[in-house]
């Protein structure tokens, strides 16, 4: 089964925000969580709440598919920091996908890359 659902923010206030949009899809026993744009201030609350209704549908697996996540800033990987420890109490895995190098670079030189199991794009986790 495959059910998708689209979500938006609108506009950020700066130059440096801008537009973030969210799909949301069942890919057998995994919910992907496939955010777009600048994950910042203005739109992390979009993100977190897919996340958390994909962790609230008792999903084995969330898999965000970072691949059109142009940038993230701290309020992003707080918001990734967040959703790791509330998948680890549902019992459910948080596996990011996909990461452009400015998104990866965030959590890289935060050491955030460490603790998170992160795969070279979909197909690494999710069957086609």
């Amino acid at each position: 089964m495959h059910n998708a659902i689209q979500h938006s923010a609108g506009e950020g206030t700066g130059a440096a925000t801008g537009r973030l949009t969210v799909a949301v899809r069942t890919h057998g026993g995994a919910v992907v969580v496939s955010p777009a744009g600048e994950l910042d201030h203005d739109s992390v609350d979009l993100l977190h709440a897919r996340l958390v209704e994909a962790l609230a549908g008792h999903a084995d697996q969330v898999v965000v598919d970072c691949q059109d996540l142009r940038f993230c800033d701290s309020t992003g990987l707080n918001a990734f920091l967040a959703t790791r420890r509330e998948a680890e109490q549902a019992g459910a895995a948080l596996v990011l996908v996909g990461l452009q190098s400015a998104v990866a670079r965030v959590f890289e030189i935060t050491g955030a890359d460490t603790i998170f199991d992160i795969r070279p794009d979909l197909g690494a986790v999710v069957p086609r």
